[in-house]
């Protein structure tokens, strides 16, 4: 009881709710952005919030992390371009109920459901959290907490690349970058070539903005592309009427059981629960039909399901210490800077702190509810910002929370370099989220298996590696090996995008078969895709005048 009330007693300071405010604008921007993601933000409010208290860090954090999951529906819905990779499968639906003159009603549903997806992610973190906490602080020891880190490394391999050598690739990468700076265990300097700066490891901060802000920003300018599509201006009706909702409530429970259970697996993703979701929800709905035609149940399911996930990776991540997705992974680096330590013992030593992150994302998730309903013509108009603005903008914030992490510019060129070699990474295809994961793990494997290695001559084998580990190994290998298999049996085609890797075939046909005859339908909005080269109704008014004269001209 005592706890409870401290952490909600850190909630009454004034300063807990600017912090949220900066943070939802921050997130709702994001999100309405399309190219730059969850982690790209809070990893770049990371740099500025070291010098907060750790409940006022979290706060902008976790309030970033929350908004980002309603803003990025905007564009989602209004131009088809996911704003965050957890929207994808919003666009099957969502974009078509835009053409369709129906954009307010598919962003109010959107917004609803996301509310209740990441509240039912809540009820899940305050139920199973401490259970599996007080589980994993009494049965894990050095080998099950090296096997649960081998575990969550293969799972991010095995679900962020169609090849499997490339992720294997990325977290041999990262585990390389772990290794990097003083050994603990015999205090030896490990890969540093005489730099002191790397002598207490590769900045972890740094190698986050470079690899998912820095080489974000510099892949869109050398792909940019003048751009001909603007967002729907004709939003139409907003509020569902009673029908409407009763026909989005199944489709929500069946999202909210499927992301519920993707969000407890460590770094699956919004983006794979949003598409499982509406999977799910197009077999269990009495109109299948419909989907990818602008059904709401299609924007429902896929919504709750790339929202409820949040409170699953906020379980893994505060009760194991595995990040359950790449925002997850920040937040675990920087509660590290703060002197806190995610894991079993944090529920035992900071109950209170536990209660906080509740709090707070509860109150972010109402006041981004409260923000998605209120009619969002000027976030449609933000959609119009030049990209120019919008990656100087990006740049300067970049250097500058690189740097006030270590108020070193060796740390800025750090950012740089894993900049650039995250342009190549997404080149040739290859996933940064085990390289970080890689990063963030390795240096905690890597105790584990020594502290095992040096018990095992001293005790029977299976004294020392318990079934538990020896579960959590055989889990890591066919997460690897199955979907490989998987991925083996299908044509080379098919692996080309993360829809083709999910999706069933004939759920793509579906999508492909309903999108065609939405684009043959000519009474469809006709603002969805405007050319900005085409003739103003000025130029298009004188050219029919001149034609006119012409042709009496003629006549004469």
């Amino acid at each position: 009881m005592n706890a409870l009330l401290e952490g909600l007693n850190s909630l009454l300071d004034i300063s807990i709710l600017l912090y949220m405010l900066v943070g939802l604008v921050l997130g709702f921007m994001v999100g309405a952005f399309p190219g730059i993601t969850a982690t790209m933000a809070v990893a770049l409010a990371a740099g500025f919030t070291m010098t907060l208290e750790p409940v006022q860090g979290l706060a902008v954090l976790l309030t970033i992390y929350v908004a980002a999951n309603f803003g990025d529906r905007v564009p989602s819905i209004l131009i088809n371009t996911p704003g965050t990779p957890a929207s994808i499968a919003t666009t099957l639906d969502g974009y078509p109920m835009a053409k369709q003159g129906r954009a307010g009603l598919a962003l109010t549903i959107s917004a609803i459901v996301s509310a209740v997806g990441i509240l039912a992610s809540l009820v899940l973190f305050s139920v199973a959290a401490v259970p599996i906490a007080s589980f994993a602080r009494d049965y894990f020891k050095s080998p099950e907490l090296f096997a649960l880190v081998v575990f969550g490394i293969a799972i991010m391999i095995g679900i962020s690349s169609k090849s499997m050598l490339k992720g294997i690739l990325a977290g041999l990468f990262g585990l390389m970058l772990g290794s990097v700076g003083t050994y603990a265990a015999t205090a030896d300097q490990r890969f540093t070539f005489g730099v002191l700066e790397l002598v207490e490891g590769v900045n972890f901060i740094a190698v986050i903005i470079g690899l998912f802000g820095i080489a974000e920003l510099f892949d869109q300018l050398l792909t940019h592309r003048t751009s001909h599509v603007r967002p729907i201006s004709s939003l139409g009706r907003w509020w569902p009427n009673r029908a409407e909702l009763k026909q989005s409530g199944r489709a929500t429970a069946v999202g909210g059981a499927v992301g519920l259970g993707v969000g407890l697996i460590p770094a699956a993703g919004g983006d794979i629960a949003g598409l499982i979701g509406w999977e799910r929800a197009r077999k269990a709905s009495k109109h299948p039909e419909m989907f990818g035609k602008g059904s709401i149940e299609g924007v429902a399911a896929s919504d709750t399901a790339s929202s409820a996930t949040l409170g699953g990776s906020l379980t893994t991540t505060m009760a194991l210490g595995i990040p359950g997705d790449s925002v997850m992974a920040v937040m675990i680096g920087s509660m590290i800077i703060w002197g806190i330590t995610p894991g079993p013992t944090l529920f035992t030593n900071r109950p209170d702190l536990v209660v906080s992150i509740v709090g707070i994302m509860l109150v972010a998730t109402i006041l981004s509810l409260a923000l998605s309903l209120v009619r969002m013509k000027g976030m449609v108009k933000l959609l119009d910002v030049p990209q120019p603005y919008l990656w100087s903008g990006i740049l300067i914030f970049c250097i500058i929370g690189t740097y006030a992490t270590s108020n070193s510019l060796s740390t800025v060129v750090t950012m740089l370099v894993f900049g650039v070699i995250g342009v190549l990474l997404k080149r040739m295809q290859v996933p940064a989220g085990p390289v970080v994961l890689g990063l963030l793990l390795g240096p905690l494997a890597e105790e584990n298996l020594a502290r095992t290695l040096a018990i095992l001559p001293t005790r029977p084998f299976f004294e020392v590696v318990s079934p538990i580990a020896l579960v959590l190994l055989a889990l890591a290998v066919l997460s690897i090996v199955m979907p490989a298999i998987r991925a083996a049996r299908k044509p080379r085609g098919e692996r080309a995008s993360l829809e083709d890797s999910i999706l069933h075939t004939d759920s793509i046909v579906q999508i492909e078969k309903a999108h065609d005859e939405l684009a043959a339908q000519p009474d469809l909005l006709t603002s969805t895709v405007r050319n900005v080269d085409a003739p103003t109704r000025r130029e298009a008014k004188t050219r029919k005048n001149r034609t006119s004269t012409t042709s009496e001209e003629t006549e004469k």
